[in-house]
């Protein structure tokens, strides 16, 4: 609005420009389920390194644990960013320990926190004390000395208090929870380990215990993280609770990345075991077969693992190198940490599964292990699917985030013409940027894509109801799936 003209002079205003610029989300965030025997069992644990997920989820410490093998191949093949959640079973316990009348209980069950100690000193200020929390065990055997890993000063028992001990430790802990007992006073000087910690049952893909829930979890989980893209659940082969999963996957635009079963056959899967072209399927993709790498748990020896985490991780890589639109698949998709693949497939065998939806892991000399498939779940040839291939699908995921995001703005502004032409402003803006990175077809941006928002596509009835149609089209890349070479030979010079 105008300044009120009181004055003579000269008056100055800023008019606005109408542009809102819409930046593209993360496309390669990853998100790994599985047994742990440490971490958040409700809230997945954001983990930005391979250091960062064995400092908040104890790393590579048990060999059944499928998923911790995942994140350590994801981000050795070029993850940066992920999300893990952990699945723990009913009898794991969390450990306790009571110090000068005051309770302390683990943050996450299990065997982890049975190496720590609480020490409580009192201050020289009258009702105030602080807490320790130290590592006195390293895998069950005493250190030398307690590590103090962290410390909470001038505690009060005091719940009115700013420094009331419970609020403090139980929001700022990463390693305990504290329940202050009512009428508490001031502790005196103690100190107790953490004990009786368990971890429970190993909970293993393919039972009943490990999938009984699973589909709940995940949504009650990942229903907290604002962002995803590739979700993972290493070595989950039942198709059941995968197309629940991609179904999830849908609904929050992520990607699902499937493994077959360790000990099926070429022939088993080519027969029945690739899941069925559902809906969902548009948002997953299955990978065969398992990989052979070193197991850092049995003195490097060869072991077989699922694919998930290194086709994840490679995604990961492609995104970053490439772009969204790029097939992670080929000779440039080479597997980092493999040394074999459990069974080497055929040329032929390869064409059988590729045309049904299955993308095959191939050992080709001088490139290695490589993903050499590209193909959704609705790949299979007689489903004709316009989302048949990974990288039309995940860019177009990618499209639909960001500028799910990126159009908040446009919530209650007046719905007319002004409006219409700043929504086709800023989205031909983002859309003309990924044309300029090669990432649709055509020569111009007329061939590429197109943002259409005006009378034809918000209609009066539209208007009265409160919605505005934004319609935006765009011509996908391809891979190259199949490369024809025809040769002639030429008779010579034939005079005539």
């Amino acid at each position: 609005m105008p300044s009120q003209l009181t004055y003579p002079g000269v008056y100055v205003e800023e008019i606005p420009s109408g542009v809102r610029t819409i930046s593209g989300v993360a496309t390669s965030v990853g998100a790994f389920v599985g047994w742990l025997p440490k971490g958040g069992t409700e809230r997945p644990e954001l983990v930005l390194s391979w250091a960062d997920f064995e400092r908040k989820c104890g790393g590579l410490s048990h060999p059944k644990s499928l998923v911790a093998y995942a994140v350590y191949h994801f981000f050795l093949n070029g993850g940066q960013q992920a999300y893990v959640l952990r699945l723990a079973a009913d009898d794991a316990a969390a450990a306790a320990a009571t110090v000068s009348s005051l309770p302390f209980t683990a943050s996450s069950p299990g065997r982890w926190a049975n190496d720590y100690r609480v020490k409580i000193t009192a201050s020289s200020t009258p009702d105030r004390f602080r807490v320790e929390v130290q590592r006195a065990k390293q895998d069950g055997q005493p250190l030398e000395g307690p590590i103090t890993v962290e410390i909470f000063e001038s505690l009060s028992v005091d719940p009115d208090d700013a420094r009331f001990a419970g609020a403090v430790i139980n929001e700022e802990s990463s390693f305990v929870t504290l329940a202050v007992p009512g009428g508490a006073s001031a502790p005196a000087d103690g100190e107790a380990d953490l004990a009786d910690g368990e971890d429970g049952e190993v909970l293993e893909p393919g039972t009943p215990a490990f999938e009984g829930t699973l589909a709940e979890k995940v949504r009650d989980g990942f229903a907290r993280v604002d962002l995803f893209n590739l979700m993972a659940v290493p070595g989950l082969f039942t198709a059941s609770v995968i197309e629940e999963l991609q179904a999830f996957c849908l609904k929050r635009r992520a990607f699902y990345i499937a493994d077959t079963s360790r000990d099926i056959s070429f022939t088993a899967l080519n027969t029945g075991g690739i899941p069925d072209a559902t809906d969902n399927a548009k948002n997953g993709a299955l990978y065969f077969p398992w990989v052979k790498a070193p197991d850092a748990l049995q003195e490097n020896r060869i072991r077989e693992f699922p694919p998930s985490g290194f086709v994840a991780g490679i995604m990961a890589r492609t995104d970053a190198t490439r772009g969204v639109w790029k097939a992670p698949a080929g000779i440039d998709a080479s597997i980092t940490g493999a040394v074999a693949l459990k069974i080497a497939l055929t040329d032929l065998e390869n064409g059988e599964l590729n045309t049904k939806g299955a993308n095959c892991l191939r050992q080709f000399p001088i490139y290695g292990s490589v993903v050499w498939g590209a193909r959704t779940l609705q790949g299979n040839d007689e489903r004709g699917s316009e989302w048949k291939y990974v990288p039309v699908r995940r860019t177009a995921l990618y499209i639909e985030e960001s500028l799910f995001r990126g159009l908040k703005w446009v919530v209650f502004e007046p719905n007319d013409e002004p409006l219409w032409a700043q929504i086709r402003l800023n989205v031909g803006a983002f859309l003309n940027d990924l044309f300029r990175q090669g990432a649709f077809q055509g020569r111009t941006p007329r061939d590429a894509y197109f943002v259409k928002c005006d009378k034809d596509t918000t209609t009066q009835n539209d208007i009265n109801r409160g919605i505005v149609n934004i319609l935006v089209g765009f011509a996908p890349l391809k891979p190259a799936e199949f490369v024809v070479l025809k040769l002639q030979q030429m008779a010579g010079q034939i005079q005539t």
